[in-house]
């Protein structure tokens, strides 16, 4: 079994607009939809009408006559401030923990090209992610380095910049592991892949030894952390259903043997354009999730594990399903959801000149193509569609990891919330709660409710339109303790309690659930919708009566079918 990207990665892209055009990029008049048609000159409306068919400027577009308009500088930093802001606690800062440069041998950005679209596009922080492999274990993490600290300087305020890497996990997938910023960053994160990247060392088969060496690299992460090497580290598994081969037993043991270390998944893979129909997409499957299973595919999963559901990977868009099962064990296992760019849908560049990646670990700077958009790219830049929002206690690197490790973490696609807060508190009590990742102890037999607080878009989002939340989710499952099975996929007690239907609602909305008496441990998480792909889910009408659609491979448009998921917080009543 190999560990490379299994899906085409186009080099060739759309160039950054031009505001004439001339230059065969979008006028930024095309892309200004409060411009109407008849304003327009035939070029400007032939190229507004391509982006209509597209998607790129959102459902329900190409129908429109006046749409709202492009972001502007100051309501976009107006926006920035508010995130900065300390709410309840917390400052919510919005991040993208998996992407890819020209140190990766399938992707072409410099690291400032990813860092400055991130900072335009409302992230607070990211994470260079480039791929595990010989020439990166060689000379590739050292000579990212530089151009890593470049852009944490020349960006210091707008976006923190974590170095890591795309772990091919020996026995598994690709997972991303991050380290806090220091003077050993480099000299940690080059041991680690020399000694456990499984295609450094061959180990990607599924056998029981390759599996132990995976634990083993996450106990080296620890030993650098408790030896003082470094100051901190973290691994998430990325799209993880993709390929079937991150078993059951293999996430609860990586997530078992480092707890604090092995805290989650990407619950939305990145990839989300390549869903886009033909000839104007890729027409393959968002995530490029269109792989059939392996031999080193793990049998007990189902087909439909195989392809995405509302652009989110089947083990979190189930509800009853893989997530649930470890929740319901008590499990602290958290989603994601991310860009894993690397070659942006309509960009138009290409390798620089003269680039050898496997003499010098990385591809010449990119220049300007003469191929025309790359229309087969499945990438967006950073922060332009996925978007994974922790509450940290401050903007700095140690309260982003402290909160992606406590689970105070939300993610939605498009755009589709400004703001979310959500607490569980006993009921009557006026107090603030407990929020996402965390657990509220009550006396037994204590009335409890869920206060669901949040802020609907008001500004258009870079498909150029205002995202509408339809349908808000709440999803209840029952503690149990720890699976006899360690390859339990399934959660028989979970399932969505109530939907609030909030069509129209628009600005600050406040909901309250009664969760009854404080008897027996549980656990509530969210999940929310536009509203316009849903389908009963695999658990039946009485489990989920309205979740995600699954995605239709070839014909899978990201704008029209938006969606928000929370981690859970828990319920544990004293005895």
């Amino acid at each position: 079994m190999t560990h490379d990207h299994s899906h085409p990665h186009d080099h060739h892209h759309h160039e950054h607009a031009d505001p004439s055009g001339q230059d065969g990029s979008v006028p930024s008049s095309a892309l200004d939809s409060s411009v109407p048609d008849a304003h327009l000159s035939p070029g400007e409306l032939g190229r507004r009408n391509f982006l209509r068919r597209a998607g790129v400027m959102g459902a329900g577009a190409a129908a429109a006559t006046v749409l709202p308009g492009m972001v502007e500088p100051a309501a976009a930093s107006d926006l920035v401030s508010r995130r900065r802001e300390s709410r309840g606690g917390y400052q919510w800062l919005a991040g993208d923990h998996h992407t890819h440069t020209q140190y990766s041998s399938d992707a072409q950005y410099r690291v400032v090209d990813h860092v400055q679209h991130a900072a335009a596009f409302g992230l607070d922080w990211m994470v260079v992610t480039d791929h595990g492999s010989v020439a990166h274990a060689k000379i590739g993490v050292e000579k990212v380095n530089p151009d890593i600290r470049a852009a944490r300087s020349a960006f210091e305020d707008e976006v923190l910049v974590f170095q890591g890497l795309e772990w091919n996990i020996p026995a598994a997938e690709h997972g991303t592991v991050f380290v806090h910023p220091g003077r050993n960053e480099v000299a940690v994160l080059k041991e680690f892949e020399n000694l456990f990247d499984g295609s450094v060392n061959n180990t990607s088969d599924n056998t029981p030894a390759n599996e132990l060496k995976a634990l083993e690299g996450l106990d080296f992460l620890a030993t650098a952390i408790k030896s003082e090497r470094i100051d901190d580290a973290l691994f998430l598994a990325n799209h993880p259903a993709r390929r079937g081969v991150d078993s059951p037993h293999e996430v609860r043991n990586w997530r078992d043997r480092q707890p604090r270390i092995a805290i989650g998944m990407e619950g939305a893979p990145g990839h989300q354009a390549a869903g886009i129909p033909k000839p104007f997409g890729a027409g393959a499957g968002r995530g490029f999730y269109d792989n059939p299973p392996s031999a080193n595919s793990f049998p007990g999963y189902p087909p439909e594990s195989y392809v995405t559901w509302g652009g989110f990977d089947w083990m979190t868009a189930t509800v009853g399903g893989f997530w649930d099962s470890l929740l319901s064990e008590g499990k602290p296992w958290w989603i994601t959801a991310n860009s894993d760019s690397h070659s942006v849908w309509l960009d138009q560049v290409a390798h620089g000149p003269g680039s050898d990646f496997n003499a010098e670990g990385r591809y010449r700077d990119p220049v300007h193509a003469s191929t025309g958009p790359a229309m087969t790219a499945g990438d967006f830049w950073p922060g332009y569609y996925s978007r994974t929002h922790v509450g940290a206690k401050r903007y700095s690197y140690a309260a982003v990891i402290d909160g992606l490790r406590a689970g105070r973490v939300w993610v939605d696609h498009g755009r589709l919330l400004d703001e979310l807060d959500v607490r569980v508190r006993v009921a009557g009590s006026g107090d603030s709660g407990v929020t996402l990742g965390s657990a509220l102890q009550p006396s037994r037999g204590r009335q409890l409710e869920l206060v669901i607080s949040f802020e609907t878009a008001s500004l258009p989002n870079w498909g150029q339109f205002v995202a509408a939340l339809a349908k808000v989710d709440v999803i209840r499952g029952s503690v149990t303790g720890a699976a006899g099975d360690r390859d339990t996929i399934s959660a028989p007690n979970t399932k969505v309690v109530k939907t609030f239907d909030v069509s129209g609602r628009t600005g600050q909305v406040r909901l309250t659930f009664p969760l009854g008496r404080a008897d027996q441990p549980f656990y509530v998480r969210l999940r929310g919708s536009d509203g316009k792909r849903t389908q009963v889910g695999l658990g039946g009408a009485a489990v989920d009566p309205a979740g995600p659609a699954v995605d239709v491979l070839g014909n899978a448009d990201p704008w029209d079918d938006l969606w928000f998921y929370t981690n859970p917080i828990w319920v544990l009543p004293r005895r």
